[in-house]
């Protein structure tokens, strides 16, 4: 029996993608083992939205070697459709399979002989026009279940269409299947994922045949499933019955990760956004008003070309008003085969990384804000099996990260608690003697 191992750089979509694979693997009799337990092949699921794809690609390869030098190493992902002879080249790699390929890589490589040379099979973007059903299973607390995939959206600083293909999506009946069969297993949370989740609905060569907001509504009636979160969504695509669907729901809990990549209008308009900074704040008034207590949080890029220091005051000034909760903060980093490459005014690595930090210490003071606004309140936290120092950690309905003492009862389990304090993390922390009497 060979042992595969595997490892994943990037977003939940990836980690739902590995884990299918995985099973995979196991249904033809493989044995997935630990990343440094001595596999026979190695999976590398690659990202290509950060500028450092290939740094993070070899230094994974290289550590795969360490542990296991005559190991079969095969890289698939986002990075591996659009760079596929680049990571050939990469010591240590014996195949790179594309978009198209790689749920089919059990069945290409079987037997895993290594060749020569690196064996390459990424077809044109376009050939990757089906969708896969994918769902992480057996690595977290919760599942990330793959609903759509690909994207239609031409923003000029993206890949992503280039590396995932057009917008395509998993039908209704499908989804509602994928999720009875998790409700099987011990699960409690499942989240929502896709590259352009809003947009579910598009069925390949069919054209667009339901929506997003008919999901929603079909998977709050599944028995079995404590709770579901949507990763991602566009502003755009963001509608005012999703938010008082879920307003209104038990079971989709109050968290949105509302992307905005710029406050700045003259910014979106050439990032190619579908919306403007007005749109952006309606949405989260609209959820403010029906939720209170709504996690919000906000992609946000800094340092596109032509943006002045105007325009990220702008920016800066805009999210400082907002009621959101975190930011991710991301430093504009060009990428071959995109518009934004080819704009003027492009700004200096070093401004670029300065307003980064602006927004990341302003992120740091919105979320404790958030997480203040929670002390004394009673929530609902599923607790992970993650144990440091003995302690463990959940998250509420809205998304704070909770802290307490271990307690084996507790592991994958919805409590409801008493939020008492933030610790010198910026943790919540519970009531004990509340906890207690939950447990004993």
């Amino acid at each position: 029996m060979k042992k595969v191992a595997f490892y994943t750089l990037g977003c939940k979509l990836n980690f739902s993608e590995t884990s299918t694979i995985s099973r995979l693997f196991q249904e033809r009799g493989y044995q997935k083992v630990a990343f440094e337990d001595t596999p026979d092949i190695y999976v590398i699921n690659t990202c290509s939205v950060t500028d450092n794809a290939d740094k993070k690609c070899r230094k994974v390869v290289k550590e795969a070697l360490k542990h296991s030098p005559e190991a079969f190493i095969t890289i698939v992902g986002c990075y591996a459709q659009l760079k596929p002879q680049e990571i050939a080249e990469i010591p240590g790699v014996h195949a790179v399979l594309g978009a198209a390929e790689k749920f089919r890589l059990v069945d290409m490589l079987d037997g895993f002989v290594k060749p020569k040379k690196a064996q390459v099979y990424a077809s044109a973007i376009s050939e990757a026009n089906t969708f896969h059903t994918a769902y992480s299973f057996g690595d977290r607390t919760r599942t990330f279940l793959k609903v759509q995939d690909g994207c239609d959206y031409s923003c000029t600083f993206c890949t992503i269409p280039l590396a995932r293909g057009k917008s395509r999506s998993n039908s209704i009946a499908e989804v509602i299947k994928a999720a009875e069969e998790i409700a099987q297993t011990e699960v409690k949370e499942v989240v929502l994922t896709g590259v352009n989740l809003g947009d579910f609905g598009i069925q390949a060569g069919l054209g667009r045949q339901e929506n997003f907001y008919e999901l929603v509504q079909e998977l709050d009636k599944i028995a079995g499933i404590n709770r579901f979160r949507i990763s991602s969504i566009e502003p755009n695509l963001l509608t005012d019955d999703i938010i008082r669907f879920v307003a209104s729901s038990q079971k989709f809990m109050p968290h949105f990760h509302i992307p905005l990549q710029s406050g700045s209008n003259k910014i979106l308009k050439l990032m190619r956004r579908r919306y403007l900074r007005e749109v952006y704040a309606s949405r989260v008034q609209t959820i403010k008003s029906l939720m209170p207590h709504c996690c919000i949080g906000v992609d946000v890029i800094v340092g596109f070309p032509g943006e002045t220091e105007e325009d990220f005051l702008e920016t800066y000034n805009f999210l400082n008003e907002l009621e959101v909760s975190y930011l991710h903060v991301f430093p504009y980093s060009e990428r071959d085969n995109t518009r934004a490459i080819s704009l003027p005014g492009a700004v200096p690595q070093k401004e670029r990384n300065l307003r980064a930090d602006m927004l990341r210490i302003l992120s740091e003071k919105k979320k404790r804000l958030f997480y203040e606004q929670n002390v004394n309140t009673q929530a609902t936290v599923l607790f992970e099996a993650d144990i440091q120092n003995g302690l463990m950690e959940g998250f509420t309905e809205n998304y704070v990260r909770v802290v307490a003492k271990y307690d084996p009862l507790l592991v994958n389990e919805t409590k409801h608690v008493r939020l008492t304090r933030l610790n010198e993390k910026g943790l919540m922390e519970v009531e004990e003697a509340f906890l207690e009497v939950l447990q004993h």
